[in-house]
C-alpha cells in the first residue's frame, strides 16, 4: 500500500511538473509572440479601460493571440499596475512583451500644439478646433462662455494665455489646455510684475499686460521692444496718445481687410488709440515673457516716436520733424522689399509681404 501511494505522489508530482512547464511554455510563447502587423499602429487605450479588456480587443483584431495567458501575466505579476490612458505606438516586429512594457512605463504618444506670440484669442480658439488629437468641448460657445468654462467668469479672454508649445496625449479636451495656458500666463505675469521696475504708469498687472500686448504687436526685431517700451510709456506719462495701429485694426475686427485708412484711425472705437487717452480697455493680443519684461522694463530715453524701416526694425526719434522725416523716407516711399518682419533664413519659404503699421505717430 505504501508503495502503491508514493507511486501516485510521484506520479502527481511528475504530472504538475509537466503541468508547471508546459504552462511556463505557453505563457512565454504568449509573451515572445509578436504583433500580428505589417506597418504602424496606435492602440488607443480610453480613460477606464482595463488591461483585460485591452488584451481581449487585440486578440479581437488579429493583433495577437493568448489573451488569456496574457491577463494571467498581468494579473499575478503586475496587479495594482495603473493602464494609462492615451495612445500608443505599436511596431511591426513588437513583441507583446514589448507592448506590456509600454503600458508599465506609461510610454504614450505625445501631441503638441503651439501658440504664438501676437495671436487673437480667436485664432488660438481656430487652432484648437483645428488638432484632431484634442477632445473638442468648446464648440458652439461665446468667448465669454469659454471662460466661464474655465472658471474664470466675467474676464475678457484676450491676452489671457500664455504662448507656447503644449504637449499632451488624446483625450486632453481643449478646455484642458487652455487652462494649463491660462495658468501660465498667470504664473509667468506675477513673476514679472515682483521684478517690475520703478515708476511705472500701471495700477496693477493686468495693465502691464495690456501694455505688452501693445509692445508684442508693434515689434518686428525682438531687441526692440524695450526701446518701443519706452515710446509708450513717456507717452502716457506726459498724457500724449499712444497712436498705436494695432490697436485701430483689433478695434475694426473682421472689418480689417489688410489695409488701413486715414478714415479708420479717425474711427472712434474703445481700442483706437488715435481718439482715446491712454490703453486700450484689454489687451490685443497674446504676448510672451519677452513682451511682458519688456513693459515692465521699458528702455529710458527721449524718443517719442517711431517709424518702421521695412526690414523689421525702427526708426526711433526724439520730435515730430525727425520722425515726419523718417516717414517719408521709409514709408512714403516704400522700396519693393519692404517687410513687416525681418526676412527669413534663406532655405525657408518667403512669407507674405503685409501692410506695416506706421507706429507710435
Amino acid at each position: 500500500m505504501k508503495r502503491k501511494c508514493l507511486v501516485l505522489l510521484q506520479t502527481a508530482l511528475v504530472l504538475a511538473g509537466l503541468l508547471l512547464g508546459a504552462s511556463a511554455w505557453k505563457l512565454n510563447s504568449a509573451l515572445e509572440q509578436p504583433l500580428n502587423l505589417t506597418q504602424e499602429q496606435l492602440l488607443d487605450v480610453p480613460a477606464g479601460a482595463t488591461p483585460t479588456g485591452t488584451f481581449n480587443r487585440l486578440e479581437a483584431s488579429g493583433t495577437l493571440q493568448d489573451a488569456l495567458w496574457l491577463r494571467l501575466y498581468w494579473r499575478f505579476n503586475l496587479e495594482g499596475q495603473p493602464l494609462h490612458s492615451g495612445e500608443y505606438r505599436m511596431m511591426p516586429g513588437m513583441t507583446a512583451q514589448e507592448l506590456i512594457g509600454l503600458w508599465q512605463r506609461g510610454e504614450v504618444v505625445q501631441y503638441s500644439l503651439t501658440l504664438v506670440e501676437g495671436w487673437t484669442f480667436r485664432q488660438v480658439r481656430s487652432a484648437l478646433s483645428r488638432h484632431e488629437k484634442i477632445e473638442q468641448t468648446l464648440d458652439g460657445l461665446s468667448d465669454s462662455a469659454v471662460m466661464e468654462k474655465l472658471g474664470h467668469s466675467g474676464e475678457f479672454p484676450e491676452g489671457r494665455f500664455f504662448p507656447d508649445t503644449y504637449r499632451f496625449v488624446r483625450g486632453m479636451t481643449d478646455a484642458e489646455l487652455l487652462g494649463k495656458a491660462y495658468d501660465r500666463l498667470e504664473k509667468v505675469l506675477a513673476q514679472e510684475w515682483e521684478q517690475r521696475a520703478p515708476d511705472l504708469p500701471y495700477s496693477d498687472p493686468y495693465q502691464a499686460l495690456i501694455m505688452a500686448s501693445l509692445v508684442e504687436k508693434e515689434t518686428g526685431v525682438p531687441q526692440e521692444r524695450g526701446q518701443i517700451a519706452g515710446v509708450f510709456v513717456r507717452r502716457m506719462k506726459i498724457g500724449m496718445p499712444l497712436q498705436t495701429d494695432p490697436t485701430v485694426i483689433y478695434g475694426l475686427g473682421e472689418r480689417y481687410n489688410g489695409k488701413l485708412t486715414r478714415a479708420h484711425l479717425r474711427e472712434p472705437t474703445p481700442y483706437n488709440t488715435y481718439t482715446i487717452p491712454g490703453m486700450p480697455p484689454t489687451p490685443i493680443a497674446m504676448v510672451g515673457r519677452e513682451a511682458i519684461n519688456a513693459a515692465l522694463h521699458p528702455v529710458s530715453g527721449s524718443s517719442l516716436y517711431f517709424v518702421a524701416k521695412g526690414d523689421g526694425s525702427h526708426i526711433f526719434s526724439n520730435d515730430l520733424d525727425a520722425h515726419n522725416t523718417a516717414v517719408r523716407e521709409f514709408q512714403l516711399k516704400r522700396r519693393a522689399d519692404y517687410r513687416s518682419s525681418p526676412a527669413p533664413a534663406p532655405a525657408a519659404e518667403p512669407a507674405p509681404v503685409e501692410a506695416e503699421p506706421q507706429g507710435a505717430q
